[in-house]
């Protein structure tokens, strides 16, 4: 239960926001906005009596005062923007939660494809949202995404019409600059009958802040629908991060969730899809890379709701220092979900001995003929590898950085947006120690 206090502070900052909001005009979104916060006052943060977060602590989340800016580029320029940004891609910049129309980037977009800010969407067609907007207030289950649903400022939409391919990746990204700010990013994306995207979205924190971000992404792939969705989380390493990301499939459809957790004090993915109709197939990949105090924590769900789903999950962890890491991969299948096929592998590689990760691989059956698998694995760098290596020349270090090193490539290489996997390396890279670094590009 959340305190009075904190319930007192969020409540006043509530009501002075009210009339400054996206979509402040609309009486149903008053009203969902109201349903939303009453509901974030009730279950207030979770706590470690809560199974799902019981090794991941936000008590510090509840003592501290956030405060909620309604825009603020805070001096962000472009040149700054440029080295963040991948490629040949459209670009969508939001800086502190808000829609920064001039850092952004956005190219010839196929027609079909509606891509843009949701507070400007809102206010040109606000019929489109609120069937959505009203349901999800309806169904909130956590402290953060009743908060999320209360205090969201802007975010992205991505909207394809049947059959539109959009052949660049979308790069939505995140800019938070300011000290005990608090932004809500709210993203929602419809992905049409036979429409493709890739989608990537990128947080960053800048100028060293201390700071809490609180993101809900909701995606909707339709029949034979291809979605690839990539969260790159590079928050600064103050900050806090909670996100929760759902996905809904119907037939015959593709859904791919990739997540590369490598920054924030705190950091917390809620990854969700749901595979509603026969024939779906979803693919969930993850990679996070913690040091120091980092802590990082991965709730996966893959509900198997219908006949013929297909589902690959695949995560790696590598731990150093005193981190913690938390990994919970559920995979449902439903009475209904015959010949269902899925498999979990969860693996986790610790280089300290203060290092520490709780993985829990999870399997409900409820349905006879099916092919399911999961496991989970902890362990240390190999003596006989490093020993291997060290005799072809390479000192400790170095052995022990490559052996790191391709532990952890083994899930970018996976990524198939070659300007995204390029980055994914280089960030990986950019991990090791100078001279360790060096000295693997000249072994290799």
């Amino acid at each position: 239960m959340m305190n009075t206090a904190t319930r007192d502070l969020y409540r006043e900052q509530f009501a002075q926001l009210e009339s400054r909001r996206a979509g402040a005009g609309l009486p149903w979104l008053q009203r969902t906005r109201a349903v939303a916060f009453e509901r974030f006052a009730e279950l207030g943060f979770p706590t470690l009596r809560d199974e799902d977060w019981k090794y991941t602590s936000v008590a510090t989340l509840e003592k501290r005062a956030f405060k909620f800016v309604p825009e603020s580029l805070n001096g962000v320029r472009a040149d700054q923007v440029a080295p963040l940004a991948l490629g040949d891609s459209h670009l969508l910049v939001f800086v502190n939660g808000r829609h920064a129309p001039g850092l952004s980037r956005l190219g010839r977009l196929p027609s079909g494809a509606d891509v843009g800010s949701l507070a400007q969407a809102l206010a040109k067609r606000p019929d489109r949202f609120e069937a959505l907007l009203t349901r999800d207030a309806e169904a909130l289950v956590t402290g953060f995404t009743a908060l999320n649903a209360a205090f969201w400022a802007d975010g992205a939409t991505i909207d394809l019409a049947a059959g539109c391919v959009v052949e660049k990746p979308i790069h939505l990204l995140f800019i938070t600059t300011d000290a005990d700010l608090a932004v809500h990013p709210r993203n929602i994306i419809r992905a049409g009958a036979g429409s493709q995207v890739e989608i990537i979205e990128h947080y960053v924190g800048l100028n060293d802040a201390a700071y809490f971000t609180n993101a809900v992404t909701h995606i909707e792939v339709d029949t034979s629908a291809a979605v690839i969705h990539t969260k790159l989380q590079q928050e600064g390493l103050r900050g806090y991060h909670i996100a929760d990301i759902r996905a809904d499939q119907e037939r015959d459809s593709r859904f791919t969730s990739q997540s590369f957790a490598l920054g924030g004090l705190l950091s917390r993915n809620d990854i969700a899809t749901r595979l509603d109709a026969q024939g779906c197939e979803a693919t969930l990949i993850g990679l996070y890379m913690a040091n120091g105090r980092q802590h990082m924590d991965h709730h996966t769900l893959i509900d198997h709701a219908r006949p013929r789903g297909t589902s690959r999950e695949f995560y790696k962890g590598v731990l150093d220092g005193a981190a913690r890491a938390v990994f919970n991969g559920k995979v449902i299948v439903r009475p209904d979900a015959q010949q269902t096929d899925a498999h979990q592998s969860n693996r986790n590689l610790l280089l300290s001995e203060h290092a520490e990760v709780d993985t829990k691989p999870q399997l409900e059956i409820y349905a006879d003929d099916v092919k399911c698998s999961h496991g989970a694995t902890v362990g240390q760098l190999d003596a006989e590898q490093i020993y291997y290596l060290r005799s072809r020349g390479m000192d400790d270090a170095a052995a022990r950085a490559l052996l790191t090193f391709a532990f952890a490539e083994d899930v970018a290489t996976r990524v198939s947006c070659v300007p995204l996997r390029s980055r994914l390396e280089q960030l990986l890279r950019g991990r090791l120690p100078a001279q360790v670094s060096a000295q693997m590009r000249e072994l290799l």
